[in-house]
């Protein structure tokens, strides 16, 4: 047995050893980096061959890995180390890397956070999503294949996201048998085109993440010829330090936390700066001007924080405070817009529509908005800007964007934090889109509403009436154009004031200019929504006649008026009786393929999931279903 003195002070100095080590890990720098390139390129098992040379693999996940190998891997008569990343069935199953991960190693100089993210062009949304927290990026590139299309698109991307710092690594170059030739061709095509990203360093590495040559081990004999750094000495030897605290102060209020009367504080994390009790600050974007009064965390007061530090700060004065809000020191504060210029990361399969209303998420703010122009799409083989109308899966953009209310922001060149957005859509509340803000438009703080006497409820009193949109939407021969026509004579009789606008009929002048693609017909409905809005704040019933194929185009037009003021109403005809009554042959032209892009036909009719009225269209009279829409408004109370 033991002697318990002895084992107590046994367990004192195992305890004294974990406490000294632990001090020597906090205080490593932390390098935060991903793995890129196309797909096949060797990243998963590169990042295995870091952990498993690292020894930061447990006997039993050895033994898991070397079962799995079996089973799973592509490695004959071996480890797979791609497997110890590749944890996804889907992964494993296609040898391919899906989703990100991420992995913590260290060594005896540094410590790292690595994001392996996958090839595929398919997935380039969540080599962005890896990239938004990167300091640094290590290309893989096969030495078989050269540089690729996807290899320029990760290395655009990562610029995009701020990434200064790349390593090259040319990989599989033992099966071109570490060719030196090879080597140096790749690395010139590859800067050739680097050039222009303007990253701080670019290191290339030749390698082979199979066998660990110049992974963490120098390849001598193999590769002679390089006397660069390892893989893991150009990852130690990165100055990625970025002083965040020596920006201007910036906290994004994410929780007002109020748990008695005597308490209020603003929770978040410092995004920029240092903050001390005193300081003078501005909440943006209503610019109320306060003093902090406390700073407070877990452990209580503190008399600074820093940019990273998750607090609670208190203000001298009562002022109007909000989830999204941003707190900036006084001197320096956020710039705050509603129009800004950005580059977009497309994410979706549907298309990016201009004038498509989404969700503009910047933090813990979130804006209605859309893209107002879409100035250029982004070459990512040459770099060169192109003309595009649209945005399709992984397209780099550069757009005008405009929203329904102001942000606050900092260009992301300054701020990562305070720069980015992602962009979600209303309806799948699926992210279809990430950006980075490169400046507010000037215009947007130039413009102000010029004040009126006579407004909107002046002008319904002078009618006697209650302005409303009557928005009718249906297929190409519902009968939309003949009921609206019906309603607003019923209208006319009973002395109301009215305007119908009919699709044809704007055609032949306000939007003589859009054709109908996608596009169009979204910007088609965006100016309708806005001559009814005019209308409706004239004081008018305004009747409007459009097929409207898209839901989010009608739900913005709705959202352009007084909840109560807006009635869907949905002309609903089968098609098959749309194409019987054809009165204009457009179905029979579509059908012959002389007429493109028609509802119905070959572009999508997406029809009200909650009207306010539903009329069956296919088999009663336009007579009948006109007194329906006047017998809905007297029940609503918007006519006697």
């Amino acid at each position: 047995m033991a002697d318990p003195a002895l084992q107590a002070i046994a367990d004192a100095e195992t305890q004294e050893e974990i406490e000294r080590f632990l001090v020597e890990q906090e205080r490593k720098d932390l390098l935060r980096f991903i793995t890129c390139g196309s797909v096949d390129d060797g990243k998963s098992t590169l990042i295995g061959r870091l952990l498993f040379d690292s020894k930061l693999i447990f006997e039993d996940q050895l033994s898991a890995l070397e079962r799995d190998s079996k089973s799973a891997g592509t490695v004959r008569d071996g480890i797979d180390l791609a497997l110890l990343v590749d944890g996804l069935q889907a992964e494993r199953e296609q040898g391919i890397t899906i989703d990100v991960a991420y992995r913590f190693f260290a060594t005896d100089k540094r410590k790292f956070i690595v994001a392996d993210t996958p090839g595929h062009e398919q997935y380039t949304r969540n080599m962005a999503t890896g990239a938004s927290t990167a300091d640094a990026a290590v290309i893989l590139i096969d030495a078989r294949k050269g540089v690729l299309t996807q290899t320029r698109r990760h290395s655009f991307i990562a610029h995009l996201m701020g990434i200064r710092h790349v390593v090259l690594a040319v990989n599989k170059m033992d099966l071109v048998g570490f060719d030196r030739a090879i080597f140096e061709e790749i690395v010139a095509d590859y800067r050739a085109f680097a050039e222009a990203l303007d990253f701080e360093t670019v290191t290339a590495i030749p390698l082979s993440a199979l066998t660990g040559d110049n992974v963490l081990r120098r390849a001598a004999e193999a590769t002679p010829w390089y006397d660069g750094p390892t893989l893991i000495e150009a990852l130690e030897g990165i100055d990625a330090a970025r002083d965040w605290s020596a920006l201007p102060f910036r906290l994004p209020v994410q929780y007002v936390n109020r748990p008695d009367l005597n308490f209020r504080g603003f929770c978040g994390t410092i995004t920029g700066g240092r903050v001390r009790p005193g300081d003078a600050v501005v909440v943006t974007p209503s610019g109320k001007a306060t003093r902090i009064a406390r700073i407070v965390d877990f452990h209580g007061d503190l008399d600074e924080a820093v940019a990273g530090q998750s607090v609670t700060l208190t203000l001298e004065d009562e002022i109007d405070v909000s989830r999204g809000d941003v707190i900036a020191a006084e001197a320096a504060p956020a710039q705050v817009t509603d129009q800004f210029a950005a580059h977009i990361i497309w994410m979706a399969e549907a298309e990016m529509l201009p004038e498509r209303q989404y969700l503009f998420k910047f933090g813990s703010q979130t804006a209605n908005g859309a893209v107002t122009e879409l100035k250029h799409q982004v070459n990512v083989n040459t770099l060169e800007h192109g003309s595009a109308k649209t945005a399709t899966l992984n397209d780099v953009v550069f757009c005008n964007v405009a929203l329904d209310r102001p942000i606050a922001y900092d260009p992301y060149r300054e701020n990562r934090e305070a720069g980015a957005f992602i962009i979600i859509d209303r309806y799948s509340n699926q992210t279809v889109g990430a950006g980075m803000i490169a400046f507010g438009l000037r215009r947007a703080t130039n413009l102000q509403w010029q004040a009126l006497d006579v407004d909107k409820p002046t002008r319904a009193a002078a009618k006697g009436q209650k302005p409303a949109v009557l928005w009718f939407t249906g297929l190409s021969g519902a009968g939309k154009s003949t009921v609206a026509n019906l309603v607003e004579r019923k209208l006319t009789r009973l002395g109301r004031h009215t305007y119908t606008l009919d699709g044809d009929n704007v055609r032949h002048g306000l939007n003589r200019d859009l054709g109908f693609t996608d596009v169009d017909r979204v910007e088609n409905i965006r100016r309708v929504g806005e001559v009814a809005k005019l209308f409706v704040d004239a004081g008018l019933i305004v009747l409007v006649s459009f097929i409207s194929p898209f839901r989010s185009e009608r739900a913005m037009a709705r959202e352009l008026v007084e909840e109560d003021e807006f009635v869907e109403i949905f002309v609903d005809a089968p098609l098959a009786v749309c194409e019987r009554r054809d009165p204009k042959g457009l179905y029979a032209k579509a059908r012959a393929g002389a007429i493109k892009n028609f509802t119905g036909v070959d572009s999508p009719y997406e029809p009200p999931e909650t009207p306010e009225l539903r009329l069956a269209a296919g088999d009663r009279p336009a007579e009948d279903l006109a007194e329906d829409v006047v017998a809905y408004l007297r029940a609503r109370g918007l006519i006697d």
